[in-house]
């Protein structure tokens, strides 16, 4: 019989949309193993006047969450901006408690969001060959396998461990050096379907900060896996206009999830099948990616 992890800290990092967190927190909340688990909410200040009053009510409809063995509030006083908050918080939470469940406050969970990832981080804990695991799939046509993995990491309601966190690398640059001497720009973009290549470059030149990008870079490199659900887990609220940068669109979203994913034994190896899958549905949702719109989408994949 496997050993029992003590369940996750949850992670939730919100900024200035009050319905949209209130929504992830009850989601959340209607997980079976949500009443054994910690949540922290990590609250970012409001980097202009203009989001004071949104910050507040955040703060407000966090402080109100309940169900949960603990609810801790981390209020900034200062704007970390989301890059920053989700770097320190997970560098944070791993070191303390040596695994965590991030959601961002647009991610709503299934109600068997946090069985999946528990299961996920107590089967592949002492597995180095897996960085992560993931909750959300692309609505792609095709039928995945129950769970498989990708190389690399992401960034849509996702688990790690201490050791999965210490491959991340801030310096964009050294992790755009290295794919470029290795000739992996191809392989990086997703065989060509998404531009991540791209991103990492304008982040950085500073057009974008996306923590997610350099987090996938660093485990792709490594030759590290994430493991995903063939049912998404994830109900993606935040291609309605409400983010600050996100454009509407419906490449990337799951009107509901689709039931329970049971982790087991598989091969621990790069699912040729879902990597196909994936980047179909990319090439086919936006064939050519223009550049001006890579600002726009790159928050759906971590800003």
């Amino acid at each position: 019989m496997p050993v029992e992890l003590t369940l996750a800290p949850i992670a939730v990092f919100a900024y200035n949309r009050p319905r949209h967190l209130a929504q992830v927190l009850e989601g959340l909340r209607s997980n079976p193993q949500a009443a054994a688990s910690n949540l922290l909410v990590y609250s970012d200040a409001a980097k202009t006047p203009a989001a004071a009053r949104d910050v507040d009510e955040v703060r407000r409809v966090a402080r109100r969450a309940s169900g949960f063995r603990s609810v801790n509030i981390v209020e900034r006083e200062t704007n970390f901006g989301l890059a920053r908050s989700i770097i320190s918080g997970v560098s944070e939470l791993t070191g303390r408690f040596g695994s965590v469940i991030v959601l961002e406050d647009d991610l709503l969970p299934s109600p068997d969001f946090l069985r999946y990832l528990n299961d996920a981080l107590n089967a592949y804990r002492d597995d180095a060959r897996v960085v992560s695991a993931h909750a959300s799939v692309y609505p792609v046509k095709e039928t995945l396998p129950e769970t498989f993995s990708l190389r690399g990491a992401d960034c849509w309601g996702w688990a790690t461990w201490a050791r999965g966190w210490q491959v991340f690398e801030p310096d964009g640059a050294r992790l755009l050096e290295q794919i470029r001497a290795r000739k992996l720009d191809e392989e990086f973009d997703l065989d060509g379907s998404y531009p991540y290549v791209r991103m990492l470059e304008d982040q950085i030149a500073g057009r974008n900060d996306s923590w997610a990008v350099r987090w996938h870079a660093a485990a792709f490199l490594r030759g590290l896996l994430t493991l995903y659900p063939g049912r998404s887990q994830i109900q993606n609220l935040g291609a309605d206009g409400s983010g600050s940068n996100l454009a509407r669109t419906d490449a990337f979203h799951h009107e509901r999830w689709g039931g329970a994913v049971r982790v087991g034994s598989i091969p621990v190896e790069e699912s040729r099948a879902a990597r196909g899958a994936f980047a179909r549905h990319l090439r086919a949702a936006a064939p050519s990616w223009p550049r001006r719109l890579i600002g726009r989408i790159a928050p759906l994949l971590g800003r």
